[in-house]
């Protein structure tokens, strides 16, 4: 660990894949533990955990490691969409972790599914709005995949769910991470990491390797939008860094606006925000 060297630097010890503080306790602590000795070299520990499993006996006993952030699996602020997709937690458990979580100086990362079992868009913008209001240090966001042999499975293929479509994950996601952006909030992650075994093993079309990316192309062409004018020679402006976004996917963005007759150049422009563009016309 220690030949890192520079690589540690700004990087935390994490453990995902579960509900950490649920697991047997001992388990748990043997976990940390092994973590110890190499504490100095990182900014902290991070993990991931369900609402209803914090309480302060666990915080104590995670402030003695230092935990940095703890991420809660809150997944959906409608008790519906809780109850129905058998969360086992409820909206008002995520608000009191929340709580107690900051009032020992931890970091708070909260993370949502859009598209779950009985939800629907609005209920889905109304999560991400009531997220806004705890104002967590990070989110994650994640459409939902239909996994074979699961509940959600049973239900698709009897008609009982309809899954989003990737459009219309794109449309959604777009304006909640546009939602995150304006208000300060740091999102880490949007959308499933590749596998073979999600590609191989998942129904329907909504996932995407490059989900992010198709999210804040539609942000960026939604701007675009929103300044156009009759004339259809154009310069796009835009920061540096988005301006691959800004073309889109095999030139998606850009063929769509020659495709409503306009003819564009695009120029990155550092004064510009992550997601801020600005249109002018071409002399």
């Amino acid at each position: 660990m220690s030949d890192l060297g520079e690589n540690t630097r700004g990087a935390e010890i994490a453990f995902f894949g579960g509900s950490f503080t649920a697991i047997d306790r001992e388990y748990m602590i043997s976990l940390l533990e092994a973590a110890r000795p190499f504490l100095e070299l990182f900014e902290g520990v991070r993990i991931s955990t369900r609402p209803d499993y914090i309480d302060d006996e666990v915080l104590v006993l995670l402030k003695k490691y230092n935990i940095s952030t703890i991420e809660l699996g809150a997944q959906s602020m409608s008790d519906i969409v809780l109850l129905s997709n058998n969360r086992g937690h409820s909206s008002k458990q995520v608000r009191q972790a929340v709580k107690k979580i900051r009032s020992y100086g931890i970091k708070v990362g909260l993370q949502m599914m859009t598209g779950l079992y009985k939800s629907t868009p609005e209920l889905d913008l109304y999560t991400a709005n009531e997220f806004v209001k705890l104002c967590p240090d990070c989110v994650r966001v994640y459409p939902t995949v239909i996994m074979e042999n699961t509940d959600l499975a049973d239900y698709y293929r009897s008609g009982d769910f309809k899954l989003y479509t990737l459009e219309e994950s794109v449309r959604l996601c777009s304006e909640i991470l546009k939602l995150f952006y304006e208000n300060n909030i740091d999102v880490i992650r949007v959308g499933l990491h590749y596998s073979d075994s999600l590609v191989e093993n998942s129904l329907g079309n909504n996932y995407h390797p490059a989900f992010r990316e198709l999210c804040e192309s539609k942000i960026l062409l939604d701007s675009v939008s929103e300044q156009l004018s009759d004339n259809k020679r154009i310069i796009i402006y835009v920061n540096p860094s988005s301006v691959s976004k800004l073309i889109g996917q095999k030139r998606a963005n850009i063929q769509k606006l020659n495709s409503m007759g306009y003819s564009v150049k695009v120029i990155p422009d550092k004064a510009l925000g992550k997601y801020e563009v600005r249109v002018e016309e071409q002399r």
